[in-house]
């Protein structure tokens, strides 16, 4: 896959939102985050769907093996509400789990809000697609990617995945010496 093929899924997952009640702005805001990040060209894969864990899982699977996309992330449906099944969603779907994501997750949104630790985010790999569940709100979404993506375009490596460079300025990608290409 070359760069101009990078494909980054945007899943926001909102009973309200898919029924046109209110517009969504989690989903944007990923897209906005990772267009200040990224340096790759890509290009996003945007779903919106309701609270319903068939569905989630059926998205997620479209947009890891159908799609390809390489990163896949998700934003709403992490708390603990009956409705809030992304994560059981992504459970499902995943071949390995990575717990360092959620734990990361968690302690970045535990600076912000006492409330972090009823969040169930997670991150997970689905072939060669990073999976990460972010939480709802266009500020906490900020704050943990900030916190976490550090990693991302390393463990995309890992997994098969294309490599991805970010703007050093806002968010430096973590690589071993060894894993750094010289830039494009």
């Amino acid at each position: 896959m070359n760069e101009a093929e990078v494909r980054v899924g945007i899943v926001t997952v909102s009973d309200r939102a898919s029924r046109g009640e209110y517009q969504d702005q989690s989903g944007p805001a990923i897209a906005e985050w990772l267009q200040q990040a990224l340096v790759t060209p890509w290009k996003s894969v945007t779903r919106l769907v309701p609270d319903e864990q068939a569905r989630i899982e059926q998205t997620l699977k479209e947009l890891c093996d159908i799609e390809g996309c390489c990163l896949v992330v998700t934003t709403g449906g992490t708390g603990p509400a009956p409705r809030d099944v992304t994560p059981e969603a992504t459970l499902a779907i995943a071949d390995k789990i990575l717990d360092g994501f959620g734990e990361q997750m968690r302690a970045v949104s535990l600076q912000y809000v006492p409330t972090a630790i009823l969040s169930r985010q997670l991150g997970a790999i689905r072939g060669s697609s990073l999976v990460i569940n972010l939480p709802g709100r266009p500020k906490a979404i900020k704050e943990t990617l900030d916190g976490v993506f550090a990693a991302v375009p390393y463990c995309i490596d890992l997994i098969g995945g294309p490599y991805l460079e970010t703007r050093e300025e806002m968010i430096k990608a973590f690589r071993p010496k060894s894993a750094v290409r010289p830039k494009s």
